[in-house]
């Protein structure tokens, strides 16, 4: 099983979902801006990623900024309250398979996470090629 999630607006994240589905998987996609996060997924997830909440934290095109988030000494906890209330805030997409769960940027993260890589040549959306004509990764 593998499970994405997922924002539908983000390049990179439909990058990711783009590559799960090439290689064969049918991931199961929350779109996490719609359904939210809660405090035990969200640790758990940062968890089993080895993330913290500052390292999962969206700083660009996000309010994090605005919101005093990026100053030194902001508590984790913050942070997760923050991630709470404006989902936005989680940097995506993140990725769970049997092999692990990983915040998948770039995009070509997600690879190590599958029990086979696509067939190429596979390209992301902006044209750059990830997988060659040869199944190779360049």
């Amino acid at each position: 099983m593998i499970v994405i999630h997922h924002n539908p607006d983000c390049g990179t994240s439909r990058n990711v979902l783009a590559f799960i589905r090439a290689g064969g998987g049918e991931p199961v996609v929350i779109n996490y801006l719609a359904e939210g996060w809660t405090r035990p997924q969200l640790l758990a997830l940062f968890a089993a990623a080895d993330l913290t909440p500052r390292a999962a934290l969206r700083e660009t095109k996000s309010p994090a900024q605005e919101m005093g988030l990026l100053a030194d000494g902001v508590s984790d906890d913050r942070i997760l309250n923050a991630m709470l209330e404006y989902p936005i805030l989680v940097n995506r997409p993140i990725v769970c398979t049997h092999k692990g769960v990983r915040l998948c940027r770039p995009s070509e993260a997600v690879f190590d996470l599958l029990d086979r890589l696509p067939p190429g040549p596979l390209y992301k959306e902006d044209g750059q090629m990830v997988i060659d004509k040869t199944g190779a990764r360049p």
